[in-house]
């Protein structure tokens, strides 16, 4: 690299108005660690090709045409100064595919995406130039932000568990691959052997990698899923298909669509707000460990790149997983790497900027392209039964007493099973008639019992394993 950093600054870049530029060679070193983790984890970026498929009814060329595109939203954030892997709001997953899955696949669903993906845009920049971000979502209920989270989880592992979901077609593969993957990312006594053993802790730092490998043999093994037809050569997707698919040949959504999209707008920045403060405590938590470098992480320029990325999105690829701020995964592997000091990874910016370099180049190469297409609903399925219990394990710690958690609960059930519009009507109703007691009182009743979330669930227990 020709830019080098002095011993306790910040990583040199080159200014460019809100943004700070920094490309790979010339401000970072090119991560090995980094490049061969991509070259697996990038199905997880084509494993929305099935949604694509089912919700909008594109053919797998246009959908993989729509996961290009993706692919280049990935890779802004650390190209302009944002030190995390951005990923999807993958927990607003399930609550957007209410919202599409109201509309018929096509046009229709695709004018209704667009709609959606344009608030989330507007809230995201919104946030951004007025700095309001943090202020809104501090002054939300606790127990409105748990029954958010408790609908997205509920409605995530039910979509996959229930007749005709992905784990009932295909149980053998997924039940023991989904039960590996939550077992190494969330079993303490898996976390106590990656103290005493380097196996372990070698396994551990590939977080979903492992299970999802084993799915793919095991599915493969019982014929659960075809064996693939593997190719070689390049991948060139159809960019010049995609433009039927787009709002400028079928339609921009008029202002009832606008309307319409606005909870599941609200609740989709909601979580991906949370994905920020997770992104924050991945930083912190490594940061004092490395003082040859200093980490600026803007919380405005992360709104600003993530909406810019949301607006891309809408124009030219609607998305049911939308654009997010974090792929904590990933970014929990490359911080717990970052740690080991300089020769282990000189910046923050080169593994987080390599690994979606990388996942990019990955989606040209024809031969893994090829050997992942039978299963990528393995990759797909595995993220959103890992990300239910992450939902639902974050929203109990959101809650300190029963009112909130009755309010949190019902909340949860009707926007699992409702939509976004219904859930968050339900959950301001509860909050007003039952929880809240003016702004002058106390949130809880003293005189309640509060209920007590077990001690020994780490803190950082949560944190490995959203996309």
């Amino acid at each position: 690299m020709l830019l080098k950093r002095k011993h306790g600054e910040e990583h040199p870049y080159w200014p460019a108005g809100p943004f700070k530029i920094r490309l790979p060679f010339i401000h970072y070193r090119w991560e090995i660690p980094e490049t061969i983790q991509a070259l697996v984890m990038f199905v997880i970026a084509m494993g929305m090709i099935p949604l694509l498929e089912q919700y909008l009814g594109l053919p797998y060329e246009v959908a993989l045409a729509y996961v290009v595109v993706c692919g280049i939203g990935f890779m802004l954030p650390t190209l302009l100064g944002v030190p995390f892997v951005p990923g999807w709001i993958t927990p607003a997953i399930p609550v957007v595919l209410l919202f599409i899955g109201q509309f018929e696949p096509g046009p229709e669903a695709i004018r209704a995406l667009v709609a959606l993906q344009l608030m989330v845009t507007f809230i995201f920049l919104f946030m951004a130039v007025t700095r309001l971000g943090s202020k809104l979502v501090n002054n939300i209920p606790n127990s409105i932000k748990a029954g958010i989270l408790l609908g997205a989880g509920i409605a995530a592992i039910s979509g996959e568990i229930s007749q005709g979901g992905r784990l009932f077609n295909t149980p053998i593969s997924l039940t023991i691959g989904g039960l590996v993957t939550a077992y190494v990312l969330f079993s303490l006594s898996f976390r106590d052997w990656t103290e005493k053993h380097r196996w372990a802790k070698l396994v551990a730092s590939y977080g979903m990698v492992p299970g999802m490998l084993l799915t793919m043999f095991i599915g493969w093994g019982v014929a659960e899923y075809p064996l693939p037809d593997v190719q070689w050569g390049f991948n060139v997707p159809a960019m010049g298909q995609i433009w039927a698919y787009l709002p400028f040949t079928v339609g921009f959504p008029g202002l009832d669509l606008l309307l319409l999209a606005i909870p599941t707008a609200i609740i989709a920045y909601i979580i991906a707000f949370g994905d920020i403060i997770v992104g924050q405590s991945l930083i912190k938590r490594v940061d004092h460990l490395r003082p040859d470098e200093k980490i600026e992480v803007n919380v405005d320029r992360v709104h600003l790149v993530t909406g810019i990325r949301n607006l891309l999105h809408s124009f030219f690829a609607p998305y049911p997983g939308l654009a997010g701020p974090l792929f904590t995964g990933a970014m929990a592997t490359i911080a717990e790497r970052y740690r080991y000091g300089r020769k282990a990874m000189d910046t923050i910016y080169s593994g987080a900027s390599i690994f979606w370099i990388v996942g990019f180049i990955a989606l040209f190469l024809l031969p893994l392209v090829t050997l992942f297409r039978p299963v990528l609903p393995i990759a797909l399925s595995i993220t959103l039964l890992i990300t239910g219990y992450l939902c639902i394990a974050v929203a109990v710690e959101q809650i300190d007493n029963a009112t909130s958690m009755g309010v949190a609960g019902i909340m949860g059930v009707v926007l699992a099973t409702h939509g976004a519009a219904w859930g968050l009507g339900a959950g301001l109703v509860l909050y007003f008639m039952i929880e809240f007691r003016g702004r002058n009182k106390k949130a809880a009743d003293d005189t309640e019992e509060p209920i007590h979330v077990e001690d020994n669930m780490p803190v950082d227990q949560e944190l490995p394993d959203k996309t």
